[in-house]
């Protein structure tokens, strides 16, 4: 894989690699980007990924070859405590609040000493603290060089180490929020780059298909209105001497218009959670609803840009006020506009697209995604980038090449099909037609590398017949029961990963009074890199998580020997994305639900096995717990995506199989 990497940057080239577990493919291709000359871009699905490279691989390799590179770690800017944003909450009367105080002290001794302001370093403080959306960076609330903290801006210091550093590590949310900047009005997150390496690379439509999407949700109106409103307050706004009340109606016009649109618009949409809105439901009552809120965002922009020619008068400028207030006024003004532009163009939709509307208990997100974004990544990546490396443990695992056996290429060998011969049955075929790359003019490298795991001796998958089905009521204490009896067979060492929130909570509930004492961690009360931490240390605790633990997580050795999937992870039927992409292939006559949601779980399954294994020594167990792949036609194509381990359907095996082997 190294030799493969080395050649794709040289030649500048694209290629598709999947690397089995335990291949090593972050040292192989770290190792031939450092050494390339290159300025390179990592980029990976999760933060975790992210962590394990900058903090365990890079420092490695600097070790082993006794060279060292200057290298930069890149987050989301939500990651990163706002210097201007913590000082104008502290000066505000919500600071005083009960809910914050506890936090705030935490936060105010932690950045006496952080150098980086990442809140993952701060371990005391959960991922859904209020105090983070207070506080936290984003691109909405960023003023840039005219901002007095700009200097010691924790950003500002993150980009200025990644522009001095040959190898940047980011994750897919940034790389696509930096290449969405790149359009008609060009800017930057990123520094120049001459390639990319994408791992977890399976990850990318969908991540890219949220950045090149258009949405408005109430959260980022809420949060709109209560900068904006702590920005007019500083500013002396409020005052009825500078014509305050006018000031203050406007943030409150925003408020009442927005609470009547997104009624309006959740009354004609129905109440499900996540669903497609055809063009017609913006007439009527959501048509004057959304006018209503628009003058009203127009009437916020004009009140921000008043209250900052009143401060800009020499005459008017108070002692106290902030030097970074009018350029604070400014940015409410302009954020107020781009959600009126973000708004006209979701409701006005277009070809290609798909506009939907999701109702949670916390937000309501109105948005508008392209269905196919295949031109996008040639485009924009593929035709753009010189070198583009493209790795994941399940890239060939998709489509009709459902397959176990390995299949590896060398790159070097003369009697290799040509690349116009190798596109039609090609095994990455999914992902390169996915990606926009399926043309067989388009010059492609493939390679498969075989993880060197002895799964079948080392690992037992564990599928049980006599639980109900995932649909079943009594189905998630029933799954409690049998995850507690698990435990209980391995000692504790366990991953129980979910397919949904709801579920996670529910097993929150269910579990602690069933697992003998056993620490059980759940995803969301501390940072993730915490969360591992304690795990790691433990030895024989439980972690319980969704989505993001299924893949990018790595915990070698005893501490991990029991991974149990709840279910299969099939996409929600009911995606508007998946439903406008779905539509597509009918009209092509193809299957949907085999050619989208089958590969998908599957990828995504195999994903979640791999946590396992993750050393030559590891010996484990995992249990998929959805009856489905013993009744239904797809069950075989999903189980013989997964490694080559020993299978069962009775506990009485799985018993067994610890005695014999999990002792050893």
């Amino acid at each position: 894989m190294a030799r493969a990497v080395e050649r794709t940057l040289r030649e500048e080239r694209i290629l598709f690699c999947e690397a089995g577990t335990g291949t090593g493919k972050t040292l192989a291709y770290l190792v031939p980007a450092l050494l390339s000359g290159k300025k390179v871009v990592v980029s990976t699905a999760t933060r975790a990924l992210q962590e394990q490279i900058f903090q365990r691989d890079l420092p490695l390799i600097e070790e082993a070859l006794g060279i060292s590179f200057p290298v930069a770690l890149m987050k989301g800017l939500s990651n990163y405590v706002c210097r201007r944003r913590l000082a104008e909450f502290r000066a505000s009367p919500e600071s005083l609040r009960p809910m914050y105080a506890r936090s705030l002290d935490a936060l105010s001794r932690f950045l006496e000493d952080s150098e980086s302001g990442d809140f993952a370093e701060l371990a005391g403080m959960a991922e859904d603290d209020p105090l983070r959306a207070e506080v936290a960076s984003s691109s909405d609330t960023r003023l840039g060089a005219s901002c007095q903290y700009f200097d010691e801006c924790f950003v500002t210091n993150m980009r200025r180490e990644a522009e001095r550093a040959r190898l940047v590590v980011v994750n897919h949310h940034l790389f696509f929020a930096d290449l969405a900047l790149r359009g008609p009005h060009p800017g930057r997150v990123l520094p120049d780059y001459d390639a990319v390496i994408f791992d977890e690379a399976h990850q990318l439509e969908d991540i890219a298909t949220e950045f090149f999407g258009m949405r408005v949700s109430r959260r980022r109106l809420d949060r709109l209105l209560a900068d904006t409103e702590r920005a007019l307050r500083q500013a002396g706004a409020a005052d009825p001497l500078f014509g305050g009340d006018s000031a203050m109606r406007s943030v409150s016009a925003v408020e009442v218009s927005a609470d009547v649109f997104f009624h309006a618009l959740g009354a004609a949409a129905g109440r499900d959670e996540r669903i497609t809105l055809e063009r017609d439901i913006f007439s009527g009552e959501v048509a004057t609803a959304w006018h209503a809120l628009d003058s009203a965002l127009e009437g916020l922009s004009a009140a921000a840009d008043m209250a900052r020619s009143r401060l800009t008068a020499p005459s008017l400028r108070g002692p106290r006020q902030s030097s970074s207030l009018p350029e604070a006024l400014e940015l409410a003004a302009r954020r107020s506009e781009d959600a009126r532009s973000a708004l006209s163009q979701v409701v006005e939709g277009g070809a290609g697209r798909v506009t939907w509307l999701e109702q949670g208990s916390k937000n309501v997100t109105l948005a508008s995604s392209p269905v196919d974004l295949s031109v996008l990544f040639r485009e924009r990546i593929f035709e753009t980038v010189p070198a583009v490396v493209l790795t994941s443990a399940t890239l060939s695992t998709a489509g009709s090449t459902l397959k176990s056996e390995p299949v590896s290429e060398d790159l070097d060998d003369p009697e290799r099909p040509s690349e116009g011969e190798r596109a039609v049955k090609s095994a990455f075929g999914y992902f390169r037609a996915r990606y926009g790359v399926a043309d067989a003019r388009i010059s492609v490298s493939e390679l498969v590398v075989p993880s060197p795991f002895d799964f079948e001796q080392n690992a037992l998958l564990y599928t049980p017949r006599d639980l109900p089905a995932p649909n079943a009521p009594t189905f998630t204490e029933r799954a409690a029961e049998r995850i507690a009896e698990l435990v209980a067979i391995t000692g504790g060492g366990a991953f129980v990963l979910t397919t949904s929130h709801k579920t996670l909570q529910m097993l929150s509930r269910l579990l602690p009074a069933r697992l003998g004492g056993k620490r059980l961690l759940v995803q969301g009360s501390r940072p993730k890199a915490a969360l591992l931490g304690a795990f790691r240390a433990d030895g024989d605790g439980v972690l319980l998580a969704t989505q993001s633990f299924w893949e990018g997580v790595d915990v070698p050795g005893r501490a991990l020997r029991l991974v149990v999937l709840e279910k299969i992870p099939f996409s929600v039927p009911t995606d508007p994305v998946m439903v406008a992409r779905g539509r597509e292939l009918e009209a092509a006559g193809e299957s949907p639900f085999m050619k989208l949601s089958v590969p998908a779980a599957a990828i995504a399954l195999k994903q979640g096995f791999g946590r396992l294994i993750r050393s030559q020594r590891d010996v484990g167990v995992v249990a998929l717990l959805d009856e489905r792949v013993h009744r239904r036609g797809y069950g075989k194509l999903i189980l013989s995506a997964l490694p080559p381990a020993q299978q069962t359907n009775d506990i009485h095996d799985v018993r067994e199989f610890w005695a014999r082997r999990g002792q050893s």
